[in-house]
C-alpha cells in the first residue's frame, strides 16, 4: 500500500501541484488500483492456454502478393543523397 509520503514524492518528481484533497484521492485511486493488480496477481494460471484474441473469431488474411511496382528510383530522384539504392542521411551519433 502507498502511503500519503509517497503520493506526495510522486507528484513532486512529475511536478504536479496537487491540493490536499486531490492527493488523498490520487492516494486511494492508486491503492485501489494496486490492490486489483496484487489480486490479479494471485489466480492460478498454471493450466491455462494463452490466447490470441478473447473472442472466438478467426482473422481474415489477405493474400501475401504484391501489388505495385518497385518504384525505388522514382523516390529517390527526390531524396537529397543516395548512394547504392540506400538513403543518406547525416551522422546523428559518433
Amino acid at each position: 500500500m502507498l502511503t500519503h509520503q509517497d503520493v506526495e514524492k510522486l507528484a513532486k518528481l512529475t511536478q504536479l501541484a496537487l491540493s490536499d484533497t486531490a492527493l488523498a484521492e490520487h492516494l486511494r485511486a492508486l491503492n485501489q488500483t494496486t490492490s486489483l493488480f496484487s489480486s490479479i496477481k494471485n489466480i492460478a494460471t498454471a493450466n491455462s492456454e494463452p490466447l490470441i484474441s478473447p473472442l472466438e473469431i478467426s482473422q481474415r488474411l489477405r493474400a501475401d502478393v504484391v501489388s505495385e511496382t518497385n518504384q525505388r528510383d522514382r523516390y529517390q530522384t527526390l531524396a537529397p543523397a543516395v548512394e547504392n539504392g540506400l538513403y543518406l542521411v547525416p551522422k546523428v551519433l559518433d
